[in-house]
């Protein structure tokens, strides 16, 4: 799955709802992204990684490191 950075500039978690499927209850915050991500079962691209705020970024990979079923790369 690729993730497109200018989008969750623009967007946000709105974005990231849509395009990880991620349930209604999704808290829209960080914390929640984390909690979804470290659920899933998945091979996550971020491309335009310079658009995105770190935190973003670190919530990805610290999920990724957390669940071994989350792959996560970063092309700028």
């Amino acid at each position: 799955m690729q993730l497109d950075g200018n989008l969750i500039k623009i967007e946000g978690h709105d974005y990231l709802k849509e395009a990880l499927d991620l349930p209604d209850y999704y808290g829209k915050n960080l914390d929640a992204l984390y909690d979804c991500l470290c659920e899933m079962e998945c091979e996550i691209e971020l491309v335009n990684a310079g658009e995105v705020d770190g935190d973003i970024i670190d919530t990805f990979q610290d999920a990724a490191d957390e669940n071994q079923f989350l792959t996560f790369k970063i092309t700028y």
